[in-house]
């Protein structure tokens, strides 16, 4: 049976919710409090703590979630705390296209008077909603691959995408048609990808519902348009409203001028003059990964990390070195006996050592002063 994942909301040392979501909640949780990750939202922001958790069956509901739960407005994050799953209800009609995705009870209609009566907060909140520009979301950026030949490279691309949280993928006339039976072993588990992609006849058809287009190109097409690095393309992915596509060519010739006249602007990277030609999945990942570094997505080798130990296991390391030091006279003369322990004690605990590290160095400490074997 898998390990469970979960959504989570933290409430931070301002009064702002900071969004997440993990496969194991305790241990990130002590990370988060510890300052583990100092590029996150939360690091300047302690102490934080726990206000809601759910828990799902993969990963990719849990992003899900975390997706829309980030998307959310600070009275719905509230209503959800609180468990008041009318108010979050409510505020869903007052914003239609607004859809949970959690485990909600369904209750009747509600008059919208006494909703505005039973919950002020959300009724001052979804006026706002009414007067928001619907356009304007945290949605991630659609990846639309043009005219792919191979199926392994949409699988690959697919698999880049979900690595750094896009699940959205359109494709353009695919030469070899869709599905693809090549794609799937070739996206290593991205199947949510594969499974939900889109086929369009042409690049207008594929974006006509965004509002920002980003052509990939590493050569000039005979078109002006802004040229912009993938953090630039996904630093204004972030800010601006609308849905944004990343569009990306096939293997061999990349987007050809008609596609590039289609988009917004440009983004291509400074590559090696002598050797330009990059992968279609290298491609995906350069831009997914810079954006996201605007999503507070966690690196995946965080998962690893152990808070620090206990300041009292951390006493007890300490008496024990001293311990095995003193009848050695390490400590002497004693006149430089304080200022020795200090200099001991700082250079233990620059480290941070978490619990197992203290534990394995006390039983080396332990072996270390046994008598030798005979």
């Amino acid at each position: 049976m898998s390990l469970p994942f979960f959504a989570y909301i933290l409430r931070c040392a301002d009064g702002k919710y900071y969004v997440g979501h993990t496969d194991d909640l305790e241990l990130r949780i002590a990370q988060h409090d510890a300052g583990h990750f100092p590029n996150c939202y939360t690091y300047k922001r302690r102490p934080i703590e726990l206000v809601w958790s759910e828990t799902f069956h993969t990963r990719y509901e849990a992003l899900e979630i975390e997706r829309q739960l980030k998307g959310w407005s600070r009275a719905k994050k509230e209503a959800l705390i609180r468990g008041e799953w009318e108010a979050i209800q409510w505020l869903a009609r007052r914003r239609k296209s607004f859809e949970t995705g959690l485990r909600v009870r369904s209750v009747p209609p509600q008059d919208e008077r006494a909703m505005e009566s039973a919950f002020p907060d959300c009724a001052d909140e979804g006026l706002k909603l009414q007067a928001e520009d619907p356009s304007r979301s945290t949605q991630p950026p659609i990846i639309v691959l043009v005219r792919p030949q191979l199926g392994e490279n949409i699988g690959k691309a697919a698999r880049a995408m979900l690595n750094f949280g896009l699940t959205e993928l359109r494709l353009v006339e695919p030469r070899d048609g869709w599905p693809n039976p090549s794609a799937g072993p070739a996206a290593a588990g991205a199947d949510r990808v594969l499974e939900n992609a889109q086929v369009f006849a042409d690049l207008a058809s594929a974006v006509a519902d965004c509002a920002h287009v980003y052509a990939t190109t590493v050569r000039k097409r005979g078109v002006s348009k802004p040229v912009l690095t993938p953090e630039q393309a996904a630093e204004a992915i972030h800010r601006d409203p609308g849905r944004s596509a990343l569009v990306f060519g096939p293997e061999r010739s990349g987007l050809e001028t008609d596609d590039v006249a289609l988009a917004r602007a440009i983004v291509t990277v400074p590559v090696n003059p002598a050797f330009g030609s990059l992968n279609l999945a290298q491609a995906v990942i350069l831009c997914a990964y810079e954006w996201s570094k605007f999503a507070d997505l966690i690196q995946p080798t965080a998962e690893d990390l152990l808070p620090p130990a206990p300041q009292a296991e951390l006493e007890a390391m300490i008496a024990q070195f001293e311990a095995l030091l003193e009848p050695r006279d390490y400590f002497a003369p004693p006149s430089r006996a304080a200022a020795t322990r200090r200099t001991l004690r700082t250079m233990l605990t620059k480290p941070g050592w978490n619990h197992l590290e203290v534990r394995t160095m006390r039983g080396v400490l332990s072996a270390l002063g046994r008598p030798p074997r005979s």
